[in-house]
């Protein structure tokens, strides 16, 4: 199922009545700027989300995602077929908690529908630079894992556009990392576990247990 909210207002009240892909790493407890709790406060209407939107890294990324997809537009054109719908959200059926708006819709020359998902990172010292190495890192991972439960498409690509400072000149890096559904859907199965006793505390108002984040 899809819902096709006519602007950010009425996505943004949509959001409200489940959980969207950037939640996904917060109800498992590896976003390290949010709590499983103060998500859960957020659905429940105890506290009011922050407006993070004014911030540099997060304008950074607003700007420069457009860019960024049509850079993979050209770059992989013989590939992929690549739509984008601003304001869609794809509804998992059996889990209608369970929603995702998505950086750009795939279809490769085979007819496979897949996700795009486009990520601008400022990396600051070696242990952010640990996170990406042979891997995406935990909450990314975790968001592609809830797109692809609540589309039921077949695989996803994630499109790094990573800065970094060497001897104080700034440097970038493009990283392409791709998963196929088939891969990872024990994953996707446990993903969806916990999202739905999460959603059950949501709607029962009760207050879940704190995940600490591990060290």
């Amino acid at each position: 199922m899809i819902l096709k909210p006519e602007n950010r207002e009425e996505w943004l009240k949509l959001r409200l009545n489940g959980i969207g892909g950037s939640d996904a790493g917060t109800v498992i407890g590896v976003n390290k700027y949010k709590t499983n709790v103060q998500l859960w406060e957020e659905k429940t209407g105890i506290t009011v989300p922050e407006d993070i939107s004014d911030k540099p890294a997060v304008n950074f990324g607003k700007h420069a995602e457009p860019h960024l997809r049509e850079l993979f537009r050209l770059d992989y054109q013989k590939e992929y077929d690549l739509d984008y719908h601003e304001f869609y959200m794809y509804v998992n059926d059996s889990y209608p908690f369970i929603f995702a708006t998505l950086d750009g819709e795939l279809t490769d020359k085979g007819g496979k529908k897949g996700i795009l998902e486009i990520k601008t990172v400022t990396i600051q010292n070696a242990m952010q630079w640990a996170e990406w190495e042979d891997k995406i890192p935990d909450t990314y991972y975790a968001q592609i894992l809830h797109q692809l439960a609540a589309t039921g498409w077949e695989f996803a690509i994630l499109r790094a556009y990573i800065r970094y400072y060497k001897n104080g000149v700034l440097k970038v890096t493009m990283r392409k990392y791709t998963i196929e559904r088939n891969d990872v859907q024990a994953d996707i199965d446990y993903l969806i576990q916990r999202e739905s006793a999460f959603w059950k505390d949501v709607t029962r108002k009760t207050r879940p247990a704190l995940i600490l984040l591990e060290i």
